[in-house]
């Protein structure tokens, strides 16, 4: 009797302790509402806040390492303040195309019970399904790398606009060649320190300008996975500036799969067939092949390489002139951001939909400030406090 009795007891205390996740939406026993978001636990008055991140990157290149990165860093910053956050990463195999890998680790991070999936999805399509499941199931989903959710899937976002950035390379092209701005050999503008070369900035410095004026030029195009959203949008917003100036030739384009080995046949291939002035990549992996490239073909200097993303690697070839401009697409923000809005999600709180991390230029003048970035710090404090704990 007394054994039974010291097991119901033990049985009441679980229940009474079990935490509450960021899903959930259920009252604790005996009528008082639980905590809508976040598992909790106090010790001597210290309440401290557990929550369990998944992370599915769609290759492992440094563009998502650096987003992966900036997430743990902001998994640190939050576990000073009291919110104990466990990162799962799940790290696909084989390339970018093998979507099939990616779609399994999100169904296992949504297995593993996470509060919040993170993702930058390789093919919107092929994650579709997987992305239904986790909406179905409550669960917070945080895309990195576009501006609009996939039809019929309720995301956050952190991100960018892939057309804006493709048009933001457009103009630093252009520049180089004639244009206004710090390149090349047009018409030079002052920049303040701490000035992001945006692309409401680059359009308001060429709204009157005369693009006749532009050099000729014969540029090669590497793009990404063909059909792929990334692809068609980049690909759009550099086309739809640079065709503007009647000179500037889109030669070639041939498709580099994100994928280095791929993008160094491509610009090998673009450079035999083609007496090119420029390449234009989408992506860190097209722009370093394209820089192996040109070096092989002893074209160092006169085949210039411009293109998309920010990673250590590619702002070090910024810095050795290797590549002439590059657009940011804001790793670092994805994962600095993107654990703020996952917290504020599952405490409950109010988060904006897209955090739009502003695609800008990146030269020589101005790299520095991309490879050591330095962000607003996260008021947790403040989070703590709107969130009543």
């Amino acid at each position: 009797m007394m054994k039974k009795a010291i097991a119901l007891l033990m049985t009441a205390m679980l229940m009474a302790s079990v935490l509450v996740g960021c899903g959930d939406k259920g009252a604790a026993d005996g009528g008082e509402p639980a905590a809508e978001n976040g598992n909790s636990e106090s010790d001597g008055g210290d309440e401290t806040i557990h929550l369990k991140f998944g992370y599915a990157p769609p290759n492992v290149t440094e563009v998502f390492k650096s987003a992966e990165n900036y997430l743990r860093k902001g998994v640190e910053d939050a576990k000073e303040h009291g919110i104990d956050i466990e990162l799962i990463v799940a790290e696909p195999t084989g390339n970018e195309t093998n979507y099939e890998s990616q779609v399994t680790n999100l169904e296992n991070l949504l297995a593993q019970g996470c509060d919040a999936i993170f993702c930058s999805p390789g093919s919107e399509d092929a994650c579709h399904n997987v992305f239904e499941e986790i909406n179905n199931a409550g669960v917070p989903l945080i895309l990195f790398n576009i501006a609009e959710s996939p039809e019929g899937i309720d995301s956050y976002l952190v991100g960018f606009n892939n057309e804006t950035a493709g048009a933001v390379s457009g103009y630093a092209f252009l520049d180089y060649y004639g244009g206004p701005g710090v390149l090349g050999t047009g018409e030079k503008v002052d920049v303040e320190p701490g000035t992001k070369m945006t692309l409401e900035w680059w359009e308001d410095l060429y709204k009157d300008f005369d693009y006749s004026t532009i050099e000729k030029v014969d540029v090669g195009i590497i793009s990404g996975i063909e059909g792929s959203i990334y692809t068609i949008e980049r690909y759009d917003g550099f086309a739809n500036v640079v065709s503007q100036a009647s000179n500037v030739n889109i030669a070639a384009t041939l498709n580099g799969d994100w994928d280095r080995d791929t993008s160094l046949a491509a610009a090998e291939n673009m450079l035999q067939a083609n007496d090119l002035d420029a390449i234009f990549a989408m992506c860190a992996e097209s722009e370093m092949a394209a820089t192996v490239a040109v070096e092989n073909a002893n074209k160092t200097g006169e085949v210039l390489v411009f293109g998309n993303d920010g990673t250590n690697e590619s702002l070090q070839t910024i810095k050795d002139g290797l590549i002439i401009a590059e657009t940011w697409h804001g790793f670092p923000e994805w994962g600095w951001y993107g654990v703020e809005t996952a917290v504020k999600i599952c405490l409950g709180l109010d988060v904006d939909k897209f955090v739009d991390i502003g695609p800008r230029t990146e030269y020589s003048d101005n790299v520095d400030v991309f490879i050591d970035p330095e962000f607003d710090p996260i008021d947790w404090e403040g989070i703590l406090k709107e969130a009543g704990r």
